[in-house]
């Protein structure tokens, strides 16, 4: 039989007793065998089916040359804690000198590794060349820290590892430094905080990544990578080493899990795999939080406890050396009490850490400290601190509490203040509703932190404000109780994962830490207010119409002062920053901006001048008309502006809508587009006679949802002389910045043809990453809901409705809105947890507001029967929805 031959009857036998020995690792695992021992036994079964390729080839070719070089493991092959479905790396040392023969050896051997369906990372190398690429580059010199031999000359390997611990020890210092770089970018990469809801359990924070960080930095500072052996030595504490055991323990089982249920690579804990891994562990939920929200609650335990091990044992390896303990003795300096600034850290002197801290101002004193300098805590000071400062913020003197809330008033300390509290264990202590939120999932895709998380960046993000030359910003510096502010933002959520509404409990928590922190009785009712309305100010600039002198007047009074006003205008802003990137538009700002102006109006007294504000605008209209106003025409237009029409647009435009307006057609349709560079929008305007587009509402909305548009809001103003002037306020994903002209005429032409009644509409989702369907028939979905208003607006009934954003759902509640004889003039889109939230303004056909009670019922139920249909119909035919992009 010929080499060839021999070799691919070899290299098919390896393949099946690879997915034999898969198989087999998949049903101990599922036995109940720990993560190390499936991954030591895959590494066997892989060093087994290597030697043996190997091994036939060197038979079949040059033995003699084969026994000159090494094979050797490295990276997570090294380790021996490799994922069943995970690539390996093999280095295969040479003598400086190649054999003859050897080199088409090598090169058969490696092709056969990678017949054999293994994603191999290989590298043929001398000493030399290896020693020399792990000087320079930290990714090569990380995966060979983890060097096991194999098979070979074990002389050849022992050359190697002794010359490689002598590198290390040369350029530990460079070492450590690009170490550490390479590992921030990784984080930056897959995200910089641990509470993601999507991670990457290998090299998202807190992660295995971070526990091979820690062995990397052993390695480099101490010759030692293991974690048992690094606290033989006495530079990790029993208490990490265990944390560190037992995270390791937890997240090889999660990801052999992953890897053996999808058959392959597989290393992110996606929506779906949460759901499933959560009936897995047998988490069976309670009233205020889902077995899902349990076990990321599990996962975000672990993986919190194994960031703040590493970053301690990384802080305390960067101390080690010699300039290091000179610049602490010779050139720190005292900054407050027994702390000390020097070598770029705030320290305590070891003589003083057995009795720091003595108290809590002493806590309180280093966190301000550290968010003043920016510098980091040393770690022996941060785990004396971690130690010893819950004890001490059991009870809080009235002294302590100023002293925190005077952290909570500086918008520069604040923010890395609180995160530095809450890293060492002491804010939960002080705020104990933060106990329960901590690593609190929000199980939706609306969120994309943890509560605790989330409320952190809050307070982060409202102190960013103080840079923003806008009404934002103006708004936050003039703010005099900024403790309060930050303080609501902190707990604002903390009322989630319970049975009630979670603005309900929050505000009975409010009181609670109001009582512990000694604030009077006006401080409590306002903490309160913030905290339990903390969504009232985003859910009326989002779903109502904020020009309706009745909404204001209620709204004012709700609020009942322009100091509370201005509070929760910043709170409800930071609140949308701090979802995620991208979260807080300028359109959203331009909308909770809009109704703080208006509100504060008639908050201070000036009612009057609203109305004479109004007034102002017609005239301004007028004036922009110029001769064309005293035309009786024009005159009765101008009259009957509507005032929401009248503050969106300037006279300039309004004039010229009037104009176009004048000299339209019986029987034409004009629709012209407008890109607005501070909110990133675009408006459309369709304007025709009211005889000539019956239903034109739910037309013009299948026609913009067909093209891909995401509509923000939508004005239907029924004019004076039978016209109609409709306003559509989009977002165009398509484009990043201004839709070119061609795609803004392509817009408008489709549009005059969906007005005609000439353009049959075609359904694309409103957002691109909708939940999976297997997904949402695992978790409890959110009900769809309508609900009908007479209270709200003085002139029109409110419906919302609340539904899964799904193909064509505007379009199919707009047509039914038509099919029961109801006209629409105004419509505003929000977004709640997974839910999408249309609003419409509605009347009769007689232009009144709909009160019988059975109508409301019926129109519930019609719009109910509406939604169900397209989902069964999305359900049955999801092509049949999908229109081409735009090109």
């Amino acid at each position: 039989m010929s080499l060839a031959s021999t070799l691919r009857a070899e290299v098919l036998d390896a393949r099946g007793r690879l997915q034999q020995g898969r198989q087999r690792l998949r049903r101990r695992h599922l036995a109940g065998a720990s993560g190390t021992q499936i991954c030591y036994a895959t590494a066997e079964l892989l060093d087994q089916v290597v030697l043996e390729l190997f091994e036939a080839l060197v038979e079949q070719e040059n033995a003699h040359a084969a026994a000159q070089v090494a094979l050797v493991p490295h990276g997570g092959y090294g380790r021996r804690d490799v994922a069943p479905f995970s690539d390996i790396d093999l280095m295969i040392l040479v003598p400086a000198k190649l054999p003859a023969g050897l080199e088409g050896l090598l090169k058969r051997f490696i092709s056969s590794l990678f017949d054999l369906g293994l994603q191999v990372g290989q590298s043929v190398r001398t000493v030399g060349q290896a020693c020399q690429l792990a000087a320079s580059d930290a990714q090569i010199f990380t995966s060979l820290v983890e060097s096991r031999f194999l098979h070979g000359d074990v002389h050849l390997f022992n050359r190697f590892w002794h010359r490689f611990q002598r590198m290390t020890r040369r350029r530990r210092r460079w070492l450590l430094d690009q170490v550490q770089q390479a590992r921030e970018a990784e984080k930056a990469q897959y995200g910089e905080t641990i509470y993601l809801l999507e991670p990457n359990l290998k090299r998202s924070p807190g992660g295995l990544r971070e526990i091979q960080l820690l062995r990397w930095v052993g390695f480099a500072t101490y010759g030692l990578s293991d974690p048992e052996s690094l606290f033989l030595r006495g530079v990790l504490s029993r208490q990490d080493y265990y944390t560190l055991r037992d995270a390791w323990e937890y997240l090889l089982w999660l990801r052999n899990e992953l890897h053996f249920h999808a058959g392959r690579a597989h290393d992110v804990l996606d929506r779906s795999e949460q759901v499933r891994l959560a009936s897995r562990s047998r988490f069976m939920g309670t009233p205020g939080l889902l077995p899902v929200e349990q076990f990321m609650r599990e996962y975000f335990r672990h993986t919190y406890a194994v960031s703040r091990v590493v970053r301690q044992f990384v802080q305390q390896a960067q101390r080690q050396g010699i300039w290091v303990w000179v610049g602490q003795k010779l050139f720190s300096r005292p900054v407050a009490g027994p702390v000390r600034q020097g070598a770029g850290e705030l320290f305590v002197p070891r003589a003083q850490l057995a009795t720091f801290p003595d108290c809590l101002e002493q806590v309180f004193q280093l966190a301000q400290l550290h968010a003043q300098t920016r510098c980091p805590v040393e770690a022996q000071t941060f785990q004396a601190v971690q130690q010893r400062g819950a004890r001490l913020a059991a009870q809080l003197s009235p002294a302590q509490a100023q002293q925190f809330r005077q952290l909570l008033r500086d918008p520069e300390v604040v923010g890395p203040a609180l995160r530095w509290l809450h890293d060492c264990g002491v804010l939960e202590q002080i705020v104990p509703p933060l106990q329960h939120a901590h690593g609190l999932l929000q199980f939706n895709e609306y969120h994309k932190y943890t509560v605790d998380e989330h409320c952190l960046r809050a307070v982060e993000e409202a102190a960013r404000f103080q840079h923003r030359e806008d009404p934002l910003g103006y708004a936050y510096r003039a703010i005099r109780r900024r403790d309060i502010l930050h303080l609501a933002l902190l707990l604002h959520d903390l009322g989630k994962g319970y049975e009630q509404d979670h603005c309900v409990q929050g505000e009975q928590l409010a009181q609670q830490v109001a009582q512990r922190l000694h604030l009077d009785e006006e401080e409590s009712a306002l903490l309160s207010f913030l905290v339990g309305q903390h969504l009232l100010m985003a859910h009326l600039a989002f779903r109502r119409d904020t020009s309706e002198e009745h909404l204001l007047v209620q709204f004012a009074f709700q609020v009942g002062s322009p100091e509370r006003l201005q509070m929760l205008y910043v709170l409800s802003a930071a609140d949308l920053a701090a979802v995620g990137p991208g979260v807080l538009t300028p359109w959203k700002v331009d909308l909770l901006t809009a109704l703080y102006d208006r509100t504060m109006m008639r908050l201070s007294g000036q009612l009057d001048a609203a109305t004479k504000h109004l007034e102002q605008l017609r005239q301004q209209v007028r004036e922009a008309l110029g001769v064309r106003a005293s035309d009786p025409w024009f005159a009765q237009l101008v009259c009957e502006l509507p005032p929401a029409y009248l503050h969106a647009r300037s006279a300039q435009q309004i004039a010229q809508d009037l104009i176009q307006l004048r000299s339209l057609g019986p029987e034409e349709v004009l629709a012209q587009g407008h890109y607005d560079p501070s909110s990133g929008t675009v408006e459309y305007t369709v304007a025709t006679h009211e005889h000539l587009t019956p239903g034109v509402f739910h037309k013009l909305t299948g026609a913009l949802s067909s093209l891909g548009l995401q509509i923000l809001a939508a004005q239907i103003n029924t004019l004076a002389h039978g016209l109609v002037l409709d306003r559509f306020v989009v977002s165009d994903e398509h484009f990043s910045g201004p839709p070119p002209q061609g795609r803004m005429e392509e817009v408008c032409r489709v549009l005059q043809q969906a007005a005609l009644g000439q353009f049959r509409p075609q359904f694309r989702p409103r957002h691109w990453r909708p939940i999976s369907r297997g997904l949402t028939q695992q978790l409890r979905p959110l009900p769809t809901q309508v609900r009908t208003d007479n209270t709200i607006s003085e002139h029109f009934t409110v419906i919302d409705v609340f539904a899964e954003d799904r193909l064509g759902l505007l379009y199919v509640i707009g047509k039914t809105l038509f099919e029961l004889g109801l006209s629409v003039h105004q419509a505003r889109i929000a977004t709640y947890l997974d839910q999408v939230v249309d609003v419409f303004y509605v009347t009769d056909q007689q232009g009144r507001k709909v009160e019988e009670p059975a109508q409301l019922r019926h129109i519930r139920q019609r719009l109910l029967e509406a939604v169900e249909q397209l989902r069964r119909q999305e359900v049955d035919q999801p092509s049949a929805l999908k229109s081409p992009h735009w090109r």
